[in-house]
């Protein structure tokens, strides 16, 4: 085991990745968002293996437009948005990205 208790195979969800195609999200917004895909896509036993690299559309079989809605319903009332039509595709490319999307409009909620 390594000193915070993770075992050695295991990844941290929050810790840096070699290669980011997106800003950096708040760990928090990243844990929340992480959490909000696991529990609405109910992939509890791969939760250990995301992380903001992850990527979605085309490589998680059960992101499907029903299940969108849902991350985006559950990103509104956990993090206290509305998201209207203004995000696409490439705001769920991955994980990562998705994070930032939040991060962004939380900051445009908050008058930043």
């Amino acid at each position: 085991m390594k000193p915070d208790g993770a075992s050695m195979g295991e990844r941290d969800p929050l810790a840096p990745t070699a290669e980011r195609g997106h800003m950096e999200a708040s760990n928090d917004t990243l844990k929340g968002v992480i959490d909000i895909i696991v529990q609405t896509l109910g992939i509890e036993d791969r939760a250990s293996t995301l992380d903001a690299s992850t990527p979605l559309f085309g490589s998680m079989p059960e992101l499907d437009s029903l299940a969108v809605v849902e991350i985006i319903t559950s990103i509104e009332e956990r993090f206290g948005l509305y998201v209207d039509d203004d995000f696409s595709g490439d705001d769920f490319e991955t994980i990562g990205g998705l994070a930032d999307f939040v991060d962004q409009q939380r900051s445009e909620a908050a008058g930043g």
